[in-house]
């Protein structure tokens, strides 16, 4: 059965992942930076990082969420970020922080599909997706649009949760992300299910070379992935064609 945040609801994979997010958005942050021991700042540092030597003016940041990713892409100097989501929850939050921030004029979040973006053919120099597309309902669907608006040329660059293959660290982690993790995401987010479907989608995700091919299939080209601490998670880099 594919991962689903609440496999008795009726809804589609894409409305159940609305609903999670809308119902953990107040403590997503907390939750988020905790039981990753801050790493996941780390990871989009490091991925915005590899972004830095395609200059790009206008970048779309895809599953924003609370808009982490589109503020740290700040980073790489005059840019502006377009960060969107299918979960007003986390928009809201994002929209509150960008504005404490006051980086309003650099950043604009907008409810939207993945798999149906609202955007011209070739609108952006460059994408970004952090932790987001296990959550597509369809994948090649979503990553197809996402290769649609890329200028041609243009990067993309994926973070992602993945499986550590190593002992003892596959052993550790696999105990945390599934007894502990779940149980202190339940407490404190109040949703019973939200930190049990993390480790499902996790485990469900084609990661690694199976996404670069799926990557290749699609269309993208040069595609190459990098493992971070230990294959916790992965970086993905991958190009519009040409032409």
């Amino acid at each position: 059965m594919a991962a689903l945040p609440y496999k008795q609801s009726q809804q589609s994979k894409k409305g159940q992942v609305a609903e999670m997010f809308d119902n953990i958005s107040p403590r997503y942050d907390f939750l988020n930076h905790v039981l990753s021991l801050n790493i996941d700042k780390l990871w989009r540092k490091k991925t915005i990082k590899k972004l830095k030597p395609y200059r790009p003016k206008t970048i779309l940041d895809i599953a924003t969420g609370t808009g982490d990713f589109a503020i740290a892409a700040l980073k790489l100097g005059d840019v502006n970020v377009t960060g969107i989501d299918i979960s007003e929850g986390m928009l809201n939050i994002g929209k509150q922080k960008v504005a404490a921030k006051k980086l309003d004029n650099q950043i604009q979040f907008k409810k939207a599909d993945s798999e149906k973006l609202p955007f011209e053919k070739n609108s952006f120099d460059a994408a970004i997706v952090g932790f987001g597309v296990r959550n597509f309902e369809n994948l090649e669907k979503g990553l197809a649009e996402i290769l649609r608006v890329i200028k041609p040329g243009g990067a993309f660059f994926v973070l992602e949760f993945s499986k550590p293959v190593s002992f003892p660290f596959k052993q550790i982690y696999m105990f945390y992300f599934t007894r502990i993790l779940p149980l202190i995401g339940r407490i404190v987010s109040k949703d019973s299910r939200a930190y049990t479907y993390l480790h499902e989608s996790v485990n469900e995700f084609p990661d690694g070379e199976r996404f670069l091919t799926i990557l290749a299939n699609v269309g993208f080209v040069r595609n190459e992935c990098y493992r971070q601490t230990f294959g916790i998670a992965t970086i993905y880099k991958a190009h519009k064609p040409n032409n």
